[in-house]
C-alpha cells in the first residue's frame, strides 16, 4: 500500500535520541516538534531513522545507522534478524519484532526496564518521585541465560507455507530460521525447514517436565513448579521462562505473608499455580478462571487440595459469598480494569498481590486503587523476558 500524499512514511531524518519509553523504543523529536518513537537506538546517540508510521501527534521510526556514538551500552545483536534493519541478513530480509533490546548490554536492559516502570508509576499512577524512590525499583535477573530461555514459541505460516516470526507491528512473516531466545530443544526442531501448507501457525513447547513437542489438538505437556508436577493442555497459559513460576509464586507468598485462617482469592487463576502455592498456608482458596481448558486442568492438577475451590467464571461476573483476607490478582496484559479493582477493594481484603506483565496497565489499575484509599507497599520486578522490553511486576497493595 502506498503511503498517503504528503505522508512522512518512508522519509529519513536525523534524530537525537532521548530517554527510553514503554514499548521497546526511545523518544526523539522531529524537526516539526513531534515526538518520534524510534527503535534500535539508545539514549545519547544521533541516528538516521526511517519513518514507519505517522500519527497526528507522533511518529514511529526505525534507526538505520549511527550518525554519532555508539552509546557505551550498545552491543552487537547476537541475532541476525535484530538490530538496524539496514544491517540485516537473511533470505528475505526483514526485522523480527520479537526482541527489542538485543542491541543493549544485558545489565543495561534491566536498568531500562526499571526506568520504564518508574516512569509509568509517576505518569499514570500519579506517584510522586519520592514515593517511587522509596519503592527502590530494580529489575531482578532470573536464573539462566539471556538466550535459550523461551520454552514456548508460536510461528506464523505465510502464504507460501513457510514458518517464521512477525515483523514489528506488521503481518509480514520474517523467515527466522533460528530464534536465539528459544529453548535449545526448540531451536533444534525443524519447523522452519519444513513447509506447512495446511496451517496458519505452528506452536512448539519445551516443557520443564521434559516434553518437547509440536503442538497438535489434544496435546498435553508436563510442567514442574511449586513442588508439583502439572499435566496441562498445551494451549493453556503457562509462563514461558522456566524459572518464572517458582520465582513469582515465592514473591507472592513473601509479599502476602498468608495466615492459617486466611481465605484467599486467586483471580484469573489459570491452571492454579498460585492457588497451589497458597493452599498449605491458608484456610481456603477460591480460584476463578474463565478459560474452560485451564479450569479443567486446575481441577485435575489440584484434585488433592481439598481447600481449593475452582470457579469457572469471568472475574467480572464472579459473585462471592465470603469476603477474602488476601487476593492474588493476575490479569491479562490489558489489566484488570476499573470495575474489577473496585469490586476487589469493596471486598476489603487486607492485602492484594497484583501480578502484572505490563507496567502501563498495572499503573492504571494502581491509580484506581489509590483513589479508593489503597497504597503500593512493595514492588518486585523480574526480567522474565530477556532481550525484549517486557518486564514482570509483582506488587503488594494494602489499604491506607
Amino acid at each position: 500500500m502506498n503511503p498517503p500524499t504528503g505522508s512522512l512514511v518512508g522519509e529519513r531524518m536525523a534524530l537525537d535520541v532521548g530517554p527510553v519509553a514503554h514499548g521497546g523504543h526511545w523518544v526523539a523529536r522531529a524537526a516539526d516538534g513531534r515526538v518520534v518513537f524510534v527503535r534500535h537506538a539508545l539514549s545519547g546517540e544521533r541516528v538516521l531513522a526511517e519513518v514507519t508510521e505517522e500519527h497526528p501527534g507522533y511518529l514511529r521510526a526505525d534507526a538505520l545507522e549511527l550518525l554519532s556514538g555508539p552509546a557505551a551500552e550498545r552491543v552487537a545483536p547476537p541475532c541476525r534478524f535484530a538490530g538496524f534493519p539496514g544491517e540485516l541478513a537473511g533470505p528475505r530480509g526483514g526485522t523480527c519484532g520479537g526482541c527489542d533490546f538485543q542491541h543493549v548490554a544485558p545489565e543495561h536492559q534491566r536498568e531500562l526496564k526499571a526506568a520504564v516502570v518508574r516512569e509509568q508509576l509517576t505518569r499514570l499512577a500519579r506517584l510522586t518521585p519520592a514515593e517511587v524512590e522509596d519503592l527502590g525499583v530494580r529489575v531482578a535477573e532470573l536464573p539462566g541465560s539471556v538466550s535459550g530461555w523461551r520454552s514456548r514459541l508460536r510461528y506464523t505460516v505465510d502464504a507460501a507455507g513457510r514458518a517464521g516470526l512477525h515483523a514489528f507491528r506488521s503481518h509480514e512473516v520474517v523467515p527466522v530460521d533460528r530464534c536465539l531466545i528459544a529453548h535449545p530443544a526448540l531451536q533444534a526442531l525443524p519447523v522452519t525447514a519444513e513447509e506447512w501448507p495446511d496451517d496458519d501457525e505452528v506452536a512448539v513447547i519445551a516443557s520443564s517436565g521434559g516434553d518437547v513437542t509440536v503442538v497438535e489438538p489434544g496435546t498435553t505437556v508436563r510442567e514442574r513448579a511449586v513442588g508439583r508436577l502439572w499435566t496441562i493442555p498445551a494451549g493453556v497459559f503457562w509462563q514461558v521462562h522456566p524459572a518464572a513460576p517458582d520465582a513469582f509464586a515465592d514473591a507472592v507468598l513473601d509479599l502476602l505473608d498468608p495466615r492459617p485462617t486466611d481465605r484467599a482469592w486467586d483471580l484469573y487463576g489459570g491452571v492454579g499455580l498460585f492457588a497451589a502455592a497458597l493452599s498449605p498456608r491458608v484456610a481456603s482458596v477460591v480460584l476463578v478462571e474463565s478459560d474452560a481448558g485451564a479450569a479443567r486442568a486446575a481441577r485435575s492438577c489440584l484434585a488433592d487440595l481439598s481447600n481449593v475451590h475452582i470457579v469457572r467464571s469471568t472475574v467480572e461476573r464472579f459473585r462471592f459469598s465470603d469476603a477474602p483476607d488476601i487476593v492474588v490478582l493476575d490479569p491479562p496484559r490489558s489489566g484488570a480494569g476499573s470495575r474489577v479493582v473496585r469490586e476487589i477493594a469493596a471486598a476489603a481484603p487486607r492485602a492484594i498481590a497484583y501480578v502484572a506483565c505490563d507496567p502501563a496497565a498495572f499503573a492504571r489499575d494502581l491509580a484506581t486503587l489509590r483513589s479508593l484509599g489503597w497504597r503500593l507497599s512493595a514492588l518486585r520486578c523480574f526480567d522474565a523476558f530477556p532481550m525484549t522490553h517486557h518486564v514482570e511486576l509483582i506488587a503488594l497493595l494494602q489499604p491506607s
